[in-house]
């Protein structure tokens, strides 16, 4: 396989990752939005759309996890998967209406800069 082919399948197997942690970021806001309403039962609170929901997104997210490892080494895995502070940062920010307070953008900052650090010197 020529470099050039190989650039490319690891980038398509960067993005089915990046894919993933978002599928599971959506996941958590939907389990996190549902957590917010009451519920006339407990089979209720645990069976209903949203939670099955999420629950098939998670489930769609750990296959396509389980597949973009073929194609990306496992020290990057969690590299990538440091991208869903970012996705969970901005669906609070849009769809919670929480701040964003010094404290967290340092702490987002510096993953940028981890991910940064290795993506040139790995």
């Amino acid at each position: 396989m020529k470099r050039a082919q190989m650039v490319d399948s690891v980038f398509f197997y960067v993005l089915v990752m990046l894919g993933s942690v978002f599928v599971a970021s959506v996941s958590q806001v939907l389990l996190k939005k549902e957590a917010m309403e009451s519920h006339d039962s407990a089979v209720r609170e645990y069976f209903n759309r949203r939670v099955v929901l999420a629950y098939g997104l998670f489930l769609v997210s750990m296959f396509l996890t389980m597949y973009s490892y073929k194609g990306i080494p496992l020290s990057l895995g969690p590299i990538l998967e440091a991208t869903s502070y970012f996705y969970v940062a901005l669906f609070g920010v849009a769809l919670f209406h929480e701040r964003i307070n010094a404290r967290k953008m340092i702490a987002l900052l510096l993953i940028v800069v981890g991910i940064t650090v290795y993506a040139l010197f790995a």
